[in-house]
């Protein structure tokens, strides 16, 4: 199956921001001020935070190329990937790093307003050396002519693109041409399919080899080669969702890049994706390969879940979780 052909280290090439973070009892609407608790600064942006989690879940040697001012900011990105193992390829820009101002609920949802600054320096002619590189992954926090570059280079050079797509946004036919493996949300699949059909026939419309539904609190639901994979939640409490996403694209690039099975990738990047929302803030939250580990030991089959998200997809009940479903 395509999913689980990689092999090699990874390369982020993407956002990293500054998060100015605010925890308060509910997201202020328009106009309204709320007092929250005290301010943490922490690094995150959506490209660091999944270099972070694809180096903690270890097994692939993970490098990220990444675009930072000459602020007091950028020290503290460039020792948060450096602590987790992230080699890196940096860009100096003239424009401040990268922030993002977040505030997260007491029922663990957060808004979030992203101040893109050096992140839309990266050019295409940034992009390093892509020798021993078996997976290439890119987000939408950058210049999209820029993460186009990237990904044709990337499929001209053999090696798999992998694109979560998000901020939500329509994408041009070139970019999804040159996408192996594309992760989305509900909100980004909606943006780029229109809302047409179940979950099922939004994967099967974006037309990729390789199309993963993250469903939240449900799960997570792919599309591969004609197959449906289905992967209920981890049930945990959550504390802060901030970079769960992240998290699970980096450990499913991981996995995919050190030869998982499409079931065994999306269970250990749902488990590590569980884990970081019972955390505060974004890197800080992402967890390590033996956290995932026990959680992934000590967790049983969901029957009632899988059910769930079955239906929620539109899709057969399998009879057990890596049962493939054929695009019919």
């Amino acid at each position: 199956m395509t999913i689980a052909r990689s092999h090699g280290s990874v390369l982020v090439a993407g956002s990293a921001n500054v998060d100015f973070l605010v925890r308060a009892p509910h997201i202020p609407a328009p106009g309204e001020t709320v007092l929250g608790g005290d301010l943490a600064v922490v690094p995150g942006g959506k490209g660091a935070n999944q270099a972070v989690a694809c180096a903690r879940a270890g097994g692939a040697a993970t490098a990220m190329l990444v675009a930072l001012g000459g602020d007091l900011f950028a020290p503290l990105i460039e020792q948060s990937l450096r602590e987790a193992g992230v080699a890196l390829h940096i860009v100096r820009s003239a424009r401040p790093t990268g922030a993002a101002l977040i505030c997260v609920s007491e029922d663990a949802e957060n808004a979030i307003t992203v101040a893109p600054g050096a992140n839309m320096a990266l050019a295409p002619d940034d992009l390093p050396d892509l020798a021993g590189i078996g997976c290439l992954v890119l987000q939408l926090e950058t210049a999209l002519p820029t993460v186009i570059a990237f990904a044709n280079a990337a499929r001209a050079a053999g090696v798999r693109v992998i694109l979560n797509a998000a901020p939500a946004q329509a994408l041009p036919a070139e970019l999804l041409g040159a996408v192996d493996i594309l992760v989305a949300n509900e909100e980004e699949l909606a943006a780029l399919t229109g809302r047409n059909g179940t979950i099922a026939d939004q994967l099967r419309a974006i037309g990729v080899p390789v199309a993963v539904a993250t469903l939240g609190g449900r799960g997570c639901c792919a599309l591969a080669d004609g197959a449906y994979w289905l992967q209920p939640a981890f049930p945990v409490t959550p504390v802060d969702t901030t970079a769960a996403g992240d998290t699970f694209c980096g450990v499913l690039a991981a996995a995919l890049c050190t030869g998982a099975t499409p079931p065994d990738a999306l269970r250990r990047a749902s488990a590590a994706g569980a884990l970081a929302t019972t955390r505060l803030g974004a890197q800080s939250s992402v967890p390590r390969r033996d956290e995932v580990d026990a959680l992934l030991a000590s967790s049983k089959r969901d029957e009632a879940a899988l059910v769930r998200l079955a239906a929620y997809c539109g899709l057969p009940v399998p009879r057990a979780p890596d049962d493939i479903l054929q695009d019919k």
